[in-house]
């Protein structure tokens, strides 16, 4: 069983978690406004938005981040509360993209927190 993790650990890998999900909503919204006009300079241009260069920006840094989190944690220690990305997304895209949450998506939501909370304790 892996050692408990220091609330510094903790706190770094929670924030590659939101780095994702920030990432993602940041994704979404590039894909809005990507138009594709075959295979041109136009459509690369246009794919290179802000928001996707933004986004690519932070995956970047949530991926040094986690990096760093694993030299100095075992991955059966951190990884589990990197799953918190598929309850903290949603809830973001609620929130910024005003996305619809579905029951089914609290449902899995809460079944991941338990696991997560059973992973880590």
């Amino acid at each position: 069983m892996p050692a408990p993790l220091s609330l510094r650990w903790v706190a770094l890998t929670l924030g590659c978690v939101l780095l994702l999900a920030i990432g993602q909503v940041l994704f979404k919204i590039a894909a809005g406004g990507w138009r594709v006009e075959g295979w041109s300079i136009a459509t690369l241009r246009n794919f290179l938005s802000a928001p996707m260069l933004v986004a690519l920006a932070v995956y970047a840094v949530a991926t040094f981040a986690w990096v760093f989190v694993l030299r100095n944690v075992p991955l059966g220690a951190a990884y589990p509360l990197f799953s918190l990305a598929f309850v903290v997304t949603p809830l973001l895209a609620h929130v910024v993209l005003g996305e619809p949450l579905a029951l089914r998506t609290l449902a899995g939501a809460t079944i991941i927190v338990v696991g997560v909370i059973v992973a880590v304790h």
